[in-house]
């Protein structure tokens, strides 16, 4: 009679290891968003938006422009970038070369308004650098045929 065989222990870590991985980054990705403290909570309260309906037949086939996209990308970014001291690797951030440098600019800009009018305003001006910097982008040509770019 025969048996079959079953991996070995090392066998079964090296199965187990990239899935593993990519679950401790996932969980790192969503924790490394926000530090939890009570001035970005209490800016965060007051632009949380509500849940939205769930989407019917018809609405479906809404799209979102690219402004819009770029728009939330670099502002997403820009508040997770503002209390930090650096701002990271642009392609980790799924940001293309000229997102980055939008965002650079906003974060920049954030910084010097919050010490001066607080979080809340840092949190507005996000918003409206965040939009200007990719309307005017994609105005004079976005990412053109390379999108690193």
């Amino acid at each position: 009679m025969t048996t079959a065989s079953t991996p070995g222990a090392g066998a079964t870590a090296r199965l187990l290891a990239p899935a593993l991985l990519a679950a401790a980054f996932a969980a790192a990705t969503v924790t490394a968003c926000d530090d939890g403290g009570p001035e970005h909570a209490a800016a965060a309260s007051s632009t949380t938006p509500t849940a939205t309906p769930a989407l019917s037949p018809t609405s479906a086939a809404t799209s979102t422009s690219p402004e819009e996209l770029c728009t939330r990308i670099v502002a997403h970014w820009s508040r997770a970038m503002l209390d930090s001291d650096t701002y990271g690797d642009y392609q980790s951030m799924g940001l293309s070369n000229g997102q980055y440098d939008i965002l650079r600019s906003v974060v920049d800009a954030a910084r010097a308004v919050r010490k001066r009018q607080g979080v809340a305003a840092a949190d507005k001006l996000i918003d409206r650098q965040a939009h200007k910097g990719c309307v005017d982008w994609y105005r004079s040509g976005g990412p053109g045929e390379n999108p690193w770019h």
